[in-house]
């Protein structure tokens, strides 16, 4: 994927998830209390804070911190004001252009947004995500062909292909949960 197009993925799963995430950090909002024997609530019920996921959000949140922080530095502009996660991920988007045009932002920006999005799928429990490519498969002629983001890989997905391609095409990439 190109720079700009596999930053743009990333960028917009970690702001579709991001507030998944978020709620999985103390899931205390989502179940009733538990219920003493009797059918009365037991008071002051809480489920604890899941650490995993507690570390996930520090990691992401510094991560797209200091990531917004080394864009607007490389490409000569003025730093702005502290904002919540997917703000600063939104600002980063309207960057991508600028960013595309930089043969050494690029990949770091793809890299860096692509490990942050692995990182909240892990947390949240999800099985590493698939996109989907656009054009045919070399070997097969079917329209088979998903990037595995985490392995850095494109790969057929037709059972009877299963071919590992060496490089990534450029075509834009859409979401598919789809194997």
């Amino acid at each position: 994927m190109s720079g700009k197009q596999g930053g743009a993925v990333w960028i917009a799963s970690l702001v579709r998830r991001w507030p998944d995430l978020v709620d999985e950090l103390s899931p205390t909002g989502r179940g009733a209390l538990r219920e003493r024997r009797g059918g009365g609530p037991v008071g002051g019920t809480t489920a604890p804070v899941r650490l995993h996921v507690s570390d996930a959000v520090r990691d992401i949140t510094d991560g797209v911190v200091e990531l917004e922080e080394a864009v607007r530095e490389r490409l000569g502009l003025r730093p702005v004001p502290p904002a919540p996660v997917p703000v600063r991920l939104r600002r980063i988007a309207g960057l991508l252009d600028r960013i595309a045009a930089d043969p050494l932002l690029a990949p770091h920006v793809e890299d860096e947004t692509r490990r942050m999005a692995a990182r909240c799928a892990r947390a949240l429990g999800d099985p590493e995500q698939l996109v989907r490519l656009p054009g045919r498969c070399p070997a097969c002629d079917y329209v088979s062909l998903r990037a595995l983001p985490e392995r850095a890989e494109v790969r057929c997905v037709n059972p009877a292909c299963r071919r590992v391609l060496e490089a990534e095409p450029n075509p834009q990439p859409t979401t598919d949960n789809r194997r």
